[in-house]
């Protein structure tokens, strides 16, 4: 049974001019019934990450900055979030959700988050949005509690995945690829074991075309036990902070070869949202659903 972390959204008060882009983490779980592509028995709720887990990504001095709000006015700019006590207890739950996927990927072949793909936070610092690394966390817990020796994290966001490319960086059994838009956020990029930096305006076929060949070289050399999946919609054309130029159609197949992969690799995969940001909302709703389509069609 693919399981699915429901985002504690109702525990999150922000004021109205952040409202917008968390609306989708309440319409997806809707919609994914209403068009009957999962049932509410595929939902689960996370309880709070222990500390244990997250100080394996993060540094003790900023996780305890966060618990007592205690982040100077330029390190709350850099979150993008006004910072309270809500949304720390919302990112410990976040962060959970994708440790829980773990364990359910194993059991199942998949799992999600909705929410998550917290990419830009690094071991000592939030910034874009993004406050604990969901993905660095599970893959250091997937490490060491499932004894895991190869991970690969396939982070198609259109911004780079700097804050696991830093944390994972040393870490041999973990392989991260993000392929980026080359002059998006963030605009001082780290180096993952991949990193692949797209034009603006690259189109759905050029991007499609660049991912078969990247999926077909790392089918050849890696063979992971566990894939992460960061699987943002803000390529599509409406984004109003993607600069490319992939249709909704397209998106939609990027997300059937990652499944594909999986399925060719034989291995158990945790996809988790990442960003999405046009002008509407259903653009970036339809945008996930697709890819439920695609990992209950594949997996």
């Amino acid at each position: 049974m693919l399981k699915i972390a429901f985002d504690p959204i109702y525990i999150l008060k922000l004021p109205s001019n952040h409202r917008f882009p968390m609306l989708k983490y309440e319409l997806i779980p809707q919609q994914l019934v209403y068009e009957g592509i999962v049932s509410f028995e595929n939902f689960f709720s996370a309880n709070k990450i222990e500390e244990y887990w997250l100080r394996k990504a993060h540094d003790l001095d900023y996780i305890k900055k966060l618990n007592t709000l205690s982040l100077s006015k330029s390190e709350i700019r850099k979150t993008g979030f006004p910072l309270t006590n809500e949304l720390i207890e919302r990112e410990y739950v976040i962060t959970q959700g994708t440790l829980d996927c773990v364990d359910y990927a194993l059991k199942y072949g998949a799992a999600a988050n909705i929410a998550g793909g917290t990419h830009h936070s690094f071991r000592d610092r939030g910034e874009g949005f993004c406050l604990f690394n969901d993905v660095a966390t599970a893959t250091l817990y997937a490490i060491e509690k499932h004894l895991m020796n190869s991970i690969l994290i396939i982070d198609l966001d259109v911004h780079q995945g700097n804050g696991t490319a830093s944390i994972l960086g040393n870490v041999a059994e973990a392989y991260t690829f993000s392929m980026h838009g080359a002059k998006n956020y963030p605009f001082k990029k780290e180096e993952s074991d991949l990193d692949i930096a797209l034009l603006d305006g690259t189109n759905g076929k050029e991007y499609l075309k660049v991912l078969q060949e990247v999926l077909k070289k790392l089918e050849k050399q890696i063979n992971p036990e566990l894939i992460f999946y960061v699987s943002g919609v803000d390529i599509l054309d409406t984004d109003k902070l993607g600069r490319l130029k992939v249709s909704r159609e397209d998106c939609k197949k990027r997300d059937e070869m990652v499944y594909s992969f999986a399925q060719i690799k034989n291995a158990p995969i945790v996809t988790v949202m990442g960003g999405g940001y046009s002008e509407k909302i259903y653009d970036i709703v339809e945008g996930h659903i697709n890819t439920f389509k695609s990992m209950v069609e594949l997996i």
